[in-house]
């Protein structure tokens, strides 16, 4: 077999190892490198063939061993990262600080006054006075209020009692029976509850008498069970849902001490009796016209029965008292006065009783409520009677308060015809 090494036209450069050739005319490209190789016109645009300078020809590397220039002329850099690190500890710095007052901010804004709050909160005393029963009245539309104001002398040394004028009586009794009702749309309204209410009491025994007697702890009675019931806020607040048909969602009472020291931790409320008003039984001296009423002078002004209309007048200053009240507690000036906002909650929550389930966001709520607008009225009247064995008593206009409690009842707002000064 002939050996293709030997074929004519051979060069014998085949034979050196790693050497390939292609066949063609001598001198001149063949098609490959037609393909491929650059066209002179092109070498020449370009400056020629490239060509790698010789070892003399390369300029020599200037070296700045510690700072460089980037792309950037306006920035240099120090190669072992000092500028950068202490840019670095500054962000740090200041990242901390921001922190930490972020933190305190918070501590104050929000930690402080959560203390304050669950702190105040356990101060309320409680009392069973919402329980179920028979017939109860189902859920309602609204939220209701029922605020009594009792004659209790609890908390009074002899000094106050004297200077108060409020004697020594035994046991408690309500001075002022008052129902706020917040509808879901529309102003609240606080409606006076005549205490001489002629409606049957809720306690074993008895039929009908004053509503007031309800409340008196020295009124008692025996179930069937055998049990003694005595009156007080769950009796009260019974008597009162079956009198009316309203629900009583949350209960608030307060004594006279306590009246005294938060009228007194506002800085007194502005009353205005249309004429000059004198009972001893209240210790009571004062003249016509608006004026600034301590805590003192308030309770008599309240309490005082010696104008014509007796009761029917106490039950307008009691309103007049309760609005003006709820206006200055909830004023900003008193709210964000911490003189005046620590002694009212202090006051508050060491006089107000409230039911189990009540908490003191339910008292602010009574606040915020009347600061928009309140109406304020009572429980129409049919007539006073004087009844055998009973006394001067009130009875409801059976029509006209009929047509309050349903408003209440659905929680719209109470027509404005059957609205009583």
């Amino acid at each position: 077999m002939a050996d293709r090494r030997s074929d004519s036209g051979s060069t014998g450069e085949h034979d050196k190892a790693g050497v390939f050739r292609r066949g063609g005319t001598p001198g001149r490209p063949d098609q490959f490198e037609k393909l491929y190789r650059s066209r002179e016109s092109e070498q020449a645009s370009a400056g020629g063939p490239r060509r790698l300078p010789k070892a003399g020809e390369v300029p020599p590397v200037r070296r700045t061993p510690r700072k460089r220039s980037t792309h950037s002329a306006g920035r240099e850099y120090d190669g072992r990262g000092i500028e950068r690190r202490a840019k670095e500890r500054r962000r740090k710095r200041v990242s901390t600080i921001v922190t930490s007052t972020l933190v305190v901010l918070l501590v104050v804004l929000i930690g402080v006054p959560t203390a304050f709050y669950l702190w105040a909160n356990s101060r309320l005393q409680h009392v069973e006075a919402l329980l179920d029963y028979d017939e109860r009245p189902d859920r309602q539309d609204g939220t209701t209020y029922l605020i009594v104001g009792s004659d209790s002398r609890e908390g009074l040394d002899d000094d106050q009692v004297r200077d108060l004028a409020t004697g020594r009586a035994e046991g408690r009794r309500t001075d002022s029976i008052m129902l706020l009702y917040i509808p879901d749309d529309g102003e609240p309204t606080i409606i006076s509850v005549p205490r001489d209410s002629y409606v049957p009491l809720a306690i074993p025994g008895y039929a009908d008498n004053k509503i007031n007697a309800s409340f008196a702890d020295a009124v008692c009675g025996t179930d069937e069970e055998g049990e003694e019931i005595c009156g007080g806020p769950a009796p009260l607040v019974e008597t009162f849902e079956r009198a009316s048909g309203v629900r009583v969602d949350h209960y608030v009472e307060i004594g006279m001490g306590g009246f005294v020291d938060l009228v007194d931790a506002v800085g007194g409320v502005e009353l205005c009796p249309e004429e000059p008003m004198v009972d001893p039984k209240a210790g009571l001296d004062i003249e016509a016209g608006c004026q600034e009423m301590d805590g003192g002078t308030a309770l008599g002004y309240v309490r005082t029965r010696a104008t014509p209309r007796a009761d029917l007048d106490r039950i307008q200053r009691q309103r007049e008292f309760f609005s003006a009240l709820v206006q200055k507690a909830s004023d900003p000036s008193t709210l964000f006065n911490p003189v005046r906002a620590i002694p009212l909650v202090t006051a508050g929550t060491d006089t107000f009783m409230v039911d189990e389930g009540d908490r003191l966001r339910h008292l602010a709520t009574i606040m915020l409520a009347l600061r928009g607008g309140t109406e304020t009225t009572s429980i129409p009247v049919g007539s006073t009677p004087t009844l055998d064995g009973v006394g001067s008593v009130v009875l409801w206009d059976e029509e006209l308060s009929g047509q309050m409690f349903a408003a209440i009842q659905e929680g719209e707002p109470i027509p404005e015809s059957v609205l009583r000064e």
